[in-house]
């Protein structure tokens, strides 16, 4: 029997920062719970975040950042989904110790989490509002 999937989760470091162990446990979490998760790694380029929302169609975009010099890019990373005209088809999740929940509304994000567990409430509440 096969498992439904929850929705479509895209989630990365953005460029400019390498640290990817907690965006690694919230990936590991949100398979966990029944998304489909395509982790881009570390230090991905704002380009690479669209290729992939253009190829997959994802419901969820994560974006993780642990130093403040990186966070900038987080916006960047929305403002270009605006211009392609991806950003109302996707929901974006931020998390990272350089962020917080001000931040997130700040740019545009629909959410922020602190850890995987929040994550995965926040990623399954977004999906029923989705629906």
């Amino acid at each position: 029997m096969k498992k439904q999937v929850r929705g479509k989760i895209i989630i990365g470091t953005v460029e400019g920062d390498i640290h990817d162990i907690g965006k690694n446990l919230v990936a590991m979490f949100l398979e966990g719970a029944g998304f489909q998760v395509h982790n881009l790694g570390r230090d991905v380029p704002t380009s690479v975040f669209v290729e992939k929302a253009q190829e997959i169609e994802p419901d969820i975009v994560g974006l993780s950042a642990m130093i403040s010099t990186s966070m900038e890019t987080m916006q960047e990373i929305i403002e270009d989904f605006k211009q392609k005209k991806l950003r109302e088809r996707v929901a974006f999740v931020i998390g990272g110790a350089a962020v917080t929940e001000d931040f997130a509304k700040e740019i545009g994000a629909d959410g922020y989490a602190e850890d995987p567990k929040k994550a995965v409430r926040l990623c399954e509440k977004l999906m029923r509002e989705r629906r």
